[in-house]
């Protein structure tokens, strides 16, 4: 029969209640800082858990209105759940973490997809769109979201953490502080900003520090909004799991940590609150590979995406150049952002014909397992990226036909308390 003494649990490292606030709980922070001491340590082979409060840190409700996401705080947002040190880890080592399994709080049983404020966030089509906040509420049923904001759509997640990286040190941490604010600095003006830098106000650490310490690491810590050489918010969705990550050492212990988790995504996360945001658990196990940094010439980290992918074969697929014909039909030179701007915004005009709004139908580009390409980029002037758009994802056909496409009423998003979008 079977019997406890053989059947060891997974212990459960940082622990986090999804309904309080990030900054009234331990274990998390949201800057990067090489003296925010480790809240645990663990050998390499071994398998823990870690719970994540979502990325605002409960900011955002379960409701029909988007006034939440309009006036999210900014400042204490991408809150991680960590650092976690690995025995035996050294700058210069490569840290391998496999991400074992990545599921919601069964309390939680939902997350959201948001368009945020022009002034307060953005995302990729914040200048394009004057954009005002909107979000969709998604339902979990097993591996399945669906939307009371966007009917007709149903998919599989491939839920993953947005936002995974080792711990800078000093020397890499003034170098972000360094390019990033000479960054600002050449675009004063930029709404919305092109980089954040290091802000006291909203910094946390939940862990006893010396005010010396905590000082020091509000003053100079760096914010958790980008992704950067140590790994950090780069939002791939398919590090789900089964995926196994290479992330360069820079401090003794790694000191990794973990957030952002994701339910579904697109690629591209074309929103900035783009994917199904979710709070969550995650089950990692780790090793180290000694002198790795140098064995495989890291500058960045490295990846094994997911065994798991959701079989979507059949496919729309919108192309995009390096031309704003959307806009004002400049003509720019290989500029592959360009040209994945231009297949998403043929993808959305295309969806409103169906009978979506624009920002149902840019929230739906953001959370669902849409695919992304670069197609070309040899010819100049004009790169060429692709966005595909799974056709098994919609309850109704969507295929160009000879008379036209059949325009349906699917309501609208969540919106604000103003009607303003």
């Amino acid at each position: 029969m079977a019997t406890r003494a053989n059947s060891i649990p997974i212990p459960t490292l940082v622990s986090v209640d999804p309904f309080i606030p990030a900054d009234q709980q331990k274990g998390l922070h949201n800057r990067w800082h090489p003296d925010i001491p480790p809240v645990a340590t663990v050998k390499p082979g071994e398998s823990f858990k870690i719970e994540c409060v979502d990325w605002t840190g409960a900011q955002i409700g379960n409701n029909d209105c988007s006034d939440d996401l309009k006036d999210v705080d900014l400042t204490r947002v991408h809150n991680l759940s960590g650092p976690i040190a690995v025995e035996g880890a050294e700058p210069g080592d490569c840290l391998v973490v496999d991400i074992l399994d990545v599921t919601p709080f069964d309390k939680m049983p939902w997350g959201y997809t948001g368009i945020f404020e022009l002034e307060n966030g953005g995302g990729l089509f914040a200048r394009e769109f004057n954009s005002k906040a909107c979000k969709a509420i998604w339902d979990f049923k097993g591996i399945y979201a669906t939307s009371r904001h966007i009917p007709g759509v149903r998919f599989a997640g491939v839920s993953h953490p947005g936002l995974i990286g080792t711990a800078p040190s000093q020397e890499l941490l003034d170098t972000w502080n360094k390019r990033e604010g000479e960054l600002i600095a050449a675009h004063v003006n930029s709404v919305p900003p092109v980089a954040f830098p290091p802000e006291p106000i909203g910094a946390y650490v939940g862990q006893e520090l010396s005010p010396s310490v905590r000082e020091k690491v509000y003053k100079e810590g760096a914010r958790t909004i980008p992704g950067r050489e140590h790994g950090g918010n780069c939002d791939i969705k398919n590090l789900s799991r089964g995926s196994r990550c290479y992330f360069p050492v820079f401090v003794k212990g790694a000191n990794f940590s973990v957030g952002d988790l994701h339910f579904s995504q697109g690629d591209g996360e074309l929103s900035f609150c783009g994917a199904i945001e979710m709070a969550g658990i995650i089950t990692f196990s780790t090793s180290i590979i000694k002198g790795g940094v140098e064995k495989f010439a890291m500058k960045q980290p490295m990846f094994l995406p997911s065994p798991i992918d959701p079989l979507y074969s059949s496919k729309l697929i919108f192309e995009g150049i390096s031309v704003d014909y959307h806009g004002d039909g400049k003509q720019y030179n290989m500029d592959a952002t360009v040209a994945y701007k231009q297949a998403a915004l043929n993808a959305i005009a295309y969806l409103q014909k169906i009978g979506y709004t624009r920002e149902q139908a840019y929230l739906l580009l953001s959370a669902a397992p849409i695919e992304s390409h670069v197609g070309a980029v040899v010819d100049s002037p004009n790169a060429c990226v692709t966005l595909a758009l799974p056709l098994g994802i919609f309850e109704h056909d969507i295929l160009p036909k000879e008379e036209g496409l059949t325009k349906k009423d699917f309501g609208q998003a969540a919106i604000r308390s103003d009607g303003v979008i």
